[in-house]
């Protein structure tokens, strides 16, 4: 007998679980996507709070490079729920991040001189965050790109109660 299921539902007596998620390495790559995502959230966060006064455009390119913090944050948080979908949108803006970076950084070494402004943090302090922030987008690229391609929003209908779990998060039994 076939029952009739409306989309987004499961059908009487099963329930839905992702098979996909359980995997060592799925899991792992998650932690490292939310991770790199949050260690770009706080190096840009470091980067606009240090530099503030020296950013070129005024307030509107420390907004901007507030905004990106805030972003990676929030996409730090949506990735530790499993959501698959904010990747793509995560790697392209680590592309264009990285490009900012590659532009920017040697301006930040070259303010290490007499005569220019001092920021909160030193200069080449900046600087090293900049280059390392670069780094960190193209790791954070390849990751995304390594995450979407695991399938995390595969999802199975099985019998309730049927104690299968495989891999990550099963429990011992002795």
């Amino acid at each position: 007998m076939i029952v009739a299921v409306a989309v987004g539902e499961v059908t009487p007596g099963y329930e839905l679980w992702h098979p996909n998620r359980e995997k060592a390495d799925v899991v792992t790559t998650k932690f490292v996507v939310a991770f790199l995502m949050l260690a770009t959230a706080v190096i840009a966060g470091l980067i606009t709070i240090g530099g503030f006064s020296l950013l070129s455009g005024g307030g509107a390119m420390g907004l901007l490079c507030l905004i990106f913090a805030v972003l990676y944050a929030f996409f730090s948080f949506l990735v530790s729920r499993w959501s698959r979908g904010i990747l793509p949108v995560a790697a392209s803006l680590s592309t264009i991040l990285a490009i900012f970076c590659a532009v920017g950084a040697n301006s930040w070494f070259a303010r290490d001189k007499a005569g220019f402004e001092e920021a909160l943090i030193p200069v080449s302090l900046i600087g090293l965050l900049v280059v390392i922030l670069a780094l960190v987008q193209i790791v954070l690229v390849v990751a995304c790109f390594y995450g979407f391609s695991q399938d995390w929003h595969v999802e199975e209908e099985r019998p309730l109660g049927s104690g299968e779990d495989y891999g990550a998060g099963a429990p011992q039994s002795v």
